[in-house]
């Protein structure tokens, strides 16, 4: 592989509305957005992070959220239409009180997935 761009990264980093609880998500600024900074829902939109490739578009629910001494936060979401899953990084403006709560393994005991 020739230079040091990642080829397996494509930044896209644009507004959207939230296919869950219709917010208007502002650009990250300095990576691809790539979830709902107030309910942390996301869509199934990647193959690879920030091509926007995959055909199923479904609906990705946080189902885990667990810490990394380096990395912080790390969301877990699954597809409610295939059931990919993938973990993706917290950004600085996510709901840390919802990713604090989520971090108790109990917090989706009830939750419908």
């Amino acid at each position: 592989m020739s230079g040091s761009a990642n080829t397996l990264f494509e930044k896209k980093d644009a507004s959207f509305i939230c296919a869950n609880c219709g917010y208007t998500v502002p650009p990250l600024g300095y990576s691809s957005r790539n979830h709902c900074p107030r309910c942390l829902c996301s869509l199934h939109a990647d193959i690879q992070p920030g091509d926007r490739a995959s055909d199923c578009q479904g609906l990705m629910r946080p189902v885990a959220v667990t810490t990394d001494a380096k990395r912080g936060f790390i969301i877990t979401h699954r597809c409610v239409k295939c059931g990919h899953t993938r973990n993706n990084r917290a950004q600085k403006d996510d709901d840390t009180d919802l990713l604090i709560r989520m971090t108790n393994p109990h917090y989706f005991d009830d939750a419908k997935t």
